[in-house]
C-alpha cells in the first residue's frame, strides 16, 4: 500500500453496518453497496501493484487463469479479508466463496449481509474480466452459513437468479448447476 491508500477493518465495517441499521435502515444496503463499488478501483489497482511484485506480472489481464484463485486467496488474505475460492457455479457464473470474510459478523444476521463486499467485488471482478458483472452474495457466515458466497455473473443472470430465489427457488436450480 502507498501512503495515500487507507485501510478500513472489520471493526469498522461493523460500525458502518450498525450505524445505517440504526439511523438510516431503509438506506443501508444501497450506501453499503455503492460503497463497495467506489472502493473497487483502488482494491484493483492496490491488486495490480501487489501482483506485480509478488508474480512480476505487470496487469492483472496477463495473469494465467490457472493463478487467478491462488493470487486473489493470497492478496486478500493478505489484506485482512478473507481467503477465498473461486469456481464456475451452472452455465455462466462464478462463485467467490471465504470461510472466513472480513465484513461478515457471524450469526447476527437473517440474510446475507456482506453488501459493502458486493459492490467491491462488483467492480473489482468487472476491471478483471474487463467487462460488467454483477455480484450477488447467496450465502452468509452473518446468518449461520459455513461460508459466504458471492455469484458473480452477467447482470441480466443475476436478476434471473434473485427473481428465482425470491419466488422461493435456490440460486443452484436458476443457474441449472
Amino acid at each position: 500500500m502507498s501512503p495515500s491508500d487507507l485501510a478500513i477493518g472489520r471493526g469498522t465495517l461493523r460500525q458502518l453496518h450498525a450505524s445505517l441499521a440504526s439511523h438510516a435502515p431503509e438506506q443501508a444496503i444501497a450506501v453499503l453497496q455503492e460503497a463497495g463499488y467506489a472502493a473497487g478501483e483502488a482494491i484493483y489497482l492496490a491488486f495490480a501493484g501487489w501482483l506485480k511484485e509478488r508474480a512480476g506480472v505487470d496487469s492483472p489481464a496477463n495473469l494465467d487463469a490457472d493463478l487467478l484463485t491462488e493470487m486473489l486467496s493470497e492478496f486478500f488474505a493478505s489484506g485482512g479479508w478473507g481467503t477465498v475460492t473461486m469456481t464456475p457455479v451452472g452455465t455462466g457464473a462464478l462463485a467467490f466463496d471465504s470461510s472466513d470474510w472480513a465484513e461478515a459478523d457471524p450469526g447476527t444476521a437473517q440474510a446475507p449481509m456482506c453488501f459493502f463486499s458486493a459492490g467491491m467485488l462488483a467492480d473489482f471482478l468487472g476491471r478483471i474480466s474487463d467487462d460488467k458483472v454483477a455480484v450477488m452474495e447467496v450465502e452468509c457466515r452473518s446468518k449461520g452459513d459455513a461460508r459466504c458466497r458471492f455469484l458473480s455473473a452477467p447482470p441480466e443472470l443475476l436478476e434471473k437468479v434473485y427473481n428465482e430465489m425470491s419466488a422461493g427457488g435456490t440460486y443452484t436450480e436458476a443457474l441449472g448447476a
